[in-house]
């Protein structure tokens, strides 16, 4: 495909339409809502997920789709359970991870054995098993570190500030060099703040909103650090399947890197008073900096995410208020099965 054709709804259907489709992490977050739009297309799912509580796998995630997928409950550092399942995949979305910045730095083995040693794994599995397949792994923006300017491309330094963005990196890189060396088709999605139905809201693992949106739900305060000046971009979830499916399908974008990110730019502060606004309950207040997130927070943050869009066409359709509102819907209706 030439870099300059979009990936369009239609053109996704029909390549993946009857395609074996494997998602590391599939009960969590992104996996299921993944899993969700594959299903609504024909696509043969498996979901690979160890339902380790501080990680986001949550069955709720795929009620409704349960008797559609194959639920596989396997660990992603247990290569040799793993390897099945990969030799017979058309497509991998490796989206398994530890995802907090915190637990990273408080345990940082647990996190390198997930986040770096599982992707080499993986990655083993794949080049052995099925060198064919086509791999979208889920990077995250936190291995820029402190952005130097903005917004942020992906030329930009890499300097990660907390244990979790090195490992990150590890994979990120792992994936880069099997692309480059064995030939396999490998993307890697640098992904910003995202949100939507089925993020993990009991506690601030995966992302802070999700925290903000339970307490704003339960007429309690939202807590926000610093001065609430600091800039965020979000992307609510079916843009982010978007790119995800768009992106495997594309011949171009085999081997590169590309960040996710959002033209609305929205301060902390701001963004807190939008979702008491939206719930129509809870508060805001202003407090100190814990010592421990001080020392990790990366400051003003957003993406340039124009050379996805030059790709594949990619672009985020969901603005910030309404997604906000499918958001609150959700757990307005499914509280007891997430807190």
């Amino acid at each position: 495909m030439s870099d300059t054709i979009p990936i369009t709804s239609g053109s996704i259907a029909t390549g993946l339409r009857g395609a074996n489709v494997l998602i590391t992490g599939g009960l969590g977050f992104i996996g299921s809502n993944l899993a969700r739009r594959l299903v609504s297309i024909g696509a043969d799912v498996t979901v690979v997920d160890n339902l380790i509580p501080e990680y986001g796998g949550n069955m709720q995630n795929v009620a409704d789709i349960a008797d559609r997928i194959r639920i596989d409950k396997t660990d992603v550092r247990d290569r040799a359970n793993l390897e099945p399942q990969i030799a017979s995949a058309d497509y991998l979305f490796n989206l398994a991870g530890q995802t907090s910045h915190l637990d990273s730095m408080v345990d940082p083995h647990t996190d390198m054995e997930i986040n770096a040693g599982a992707q080499l794994s993986i990655l083993e599995a794949c080049r052995h098993r099925n060198p064919g397949l086509r791999i979208v792994f889920a990077s995250t923006r936190q291995l820029y570190g402190k952005p130097i300017n903005l917004p942020v491309d992906e030329d930009h330094p890499i300097n990660p500030v907390d244990v979790n963005g090195i490992n990150k990196l590890s994979g990120e890189l792992y994936h880069r060099l099997y692309s480059d060396v064995y030939g396999i088709h490998t993307v890697c999605l640098r992904m910003t703040n995202t949100y939507g139905p089925g993020m993990r809201v009991r506690d601030a693992r995966q992302t802070f909103l999700g925290i903000w949106l339970k307490a704003a739900l339960e007429d309690e305060p939202l807590l926000v650090y610093g001065d609430g000046a600091q800039l965020r971009d979000f992307n609510y979830v079916d843009d982010v399947v978007d790119a995800l499916l768009m992106t495997a399908l594309s011949d171009a974008c085999k081997g590169k890197v590309y960040n996710l990110g959002s033209g609305e730019v929205v301060s902390l502060k701001n963004l807190a008073a939008m979702v008491v606004e939206q719930a129509g309950s809870g508060s805001f207040e202003m407090i100190d900096f814990p010592a421990a997130r001080k020392k990790i927070d990366i400051g003003d943050y957003y993406g340039d995410y124009s050379s996805l869009a030059a790709a594949v066409g990619w672009q985020p359709r969901v603005e910030l208020r309404e997604g906000l509102q499918k958001t609150l819907d959700y757990y307005r209706r499914y509280s007891a099965e997430y807190w």
